[in-house]
């Protein structure tokens, strides 16, 4: 069964640049068929899916986010990687990666980022 483990620091200040890496383990991220996303969670704005990369490496994005997130990979380590750019403290959440198919998800266990001066 496939397993996700997301990763990065727990706190960014203001106008800085997150970036989390999500370490996919049995199973490839070349896989066909799967969407390898982000997901966020907050007590305000509740459940929020960010964006995605495809099989092929193409990305698809939340319309909101478009403008500061970007979804790359790194297929000789089998990890993709989320890049949040100018973040606030509205940024601030359980940030989740996962492997969607439309069918069956699987979640990592989620990463807290803090984001405060």
């Amino acid at each position: 069964q496939v397993q996700l483990q997301e990763s990065g620091p727990g706190l960014v200040k203001p106008s800085q640049t997150l970036s989390l890496t999500c370490r996919v383990s049995s199973g490839s991220i070349l896989t066909h068929g799967y969407l390898w996303s982000w997901i966020r969670q907050s007590p305000e704005k509740g459940l929020e899916w960010m964006g995605a990369i495809g099989t092929s490496g193409r990305t698809y994005y939340r319309p909101s986010l478009k403008s500061r997130a970007s979804i790359s990979r790194d297929t000789s380590k089998n990890q993709f990687t989320l890049q949040l750019s100018s973040v606030t403290p509205e940024d601030t959440a359980v940030y989740y990666c996962a492997r969607q198919d439309g069918t069956e998800d699987y979640w990592g266990q989620g990463t807290q980022v803090t984001v405060s001066s």
